[in-house]
């Protein structure tokens, strides 16, 4: 887990680990793509869990997918990875895609709003 060492309290909330997933889908498959991204945001709305934070952007040559999450530092979080939706999102990914799924660790240097 990404932790930032400070004897700050306003500090604390920085505590976390994000992480960013980038790739290209196949043409023929970004609507495939987008559909089954969406049936993880509708499960996630049912189930309202919490721990983490997550966004997916779809970029406008209409193949490129971000997704970004960000796990809090709370107790007992719940985990994306236990969503059905994602597991059924994630499950042979690599065939939708041209560019198979990058991730990244990242630090936010900053934010507003």
């Amino acid at each position: 887990m990404f932790r930032i060492e400070t004897s700050d309290p306003r500090e604390v909330d920085r505590e976390m680990k994000t992480t960013v997933v980038r790739y290209q889908a196949k043409p023929e498959r970004a609507a495939e793509n987008q559909q089954l991204i969406e049936d993880v945001f509708a499960a996630l709305e049912e189930r309202q869990p919490h721990g983490f934070s997550y966004k997916v952007f779809r970029l406008e040559d209409g193949v490129s997918f971000i997704h970004v999450v960000t796990e809090h530092d709370v107790d007992e979080p719940d985990s994306l990875q236990g969503v059905q939706a994602f597991q059924a999102f994630v499950a042979n990914i690599a065939h939708r895609c041209d560019v198979v799924p990058v991730a990244m660790g990242a630090t936010v240097v900053g934010g507003y709003g």
